[in-house]
């Protein structure tokens, strides 16, 4: 098997209100939009973000675990600059993200903060000078 992933998969409550988070407010492209069902969109050379109507998720995947809390994992954005991060944090607030954490230095040496999207699913934007936030930047 490759050293790859090729779709992160979010099941979400209301694909309208992900869809126009997701294009209208932070101006990203469909790649497949299937109203109803499903919103996928490009976010790399081979990976896509699907968007899936939770009820078609669970008919698939089987039942979604409800509880207290965020999803125990986050997905990152990373940037060449700090002043990136907080444009990226300011688009995504006036999208209607949840702001989660305001931007600050990290102790590994990079400056982050995060936002929740309207399923809640936790978005961190970073400025990792490190090498291995070289690897990701475009």
């Amino acid at each position: 098997m490759d050293q790859r992933i090729s779709f992160v998969t979010l099941a979400v409550r209301d694909l309208d209100a992900s869809r126009a988070f997701y294009l209208d407010g932070l101006g990203w492209e469909a790649e497949l939009d299937v109203p109803g069902e499903v919103l996928m969109i490009r976010v790399g050379e081979l990976l896509v973000l699907s968007l899936w109507d939770r009820a078609a998720f669970e008919a698939e995947v089987g039942p979604i675990a409800v509880g207290e809390g965020v999803a125990p994992f986050a997905l990152a954005h990373n940037v060449a600059t700090k002043d990136e991060v907080d444009g990226v944090l300011e688009t995504a607030r006036a999208a209607g993200a949840d702001p989660v954490h305001a931007p600050f230095e990290r102790e590994w040496g990079g400056y982050s903060g995060y936002f929740g999207d309207p399923d809640g699913y936790r978005w961190e934007i970073a400025f990792n000078p490190g090498p291995i936030g070289q690897v990701v930047l475009p």
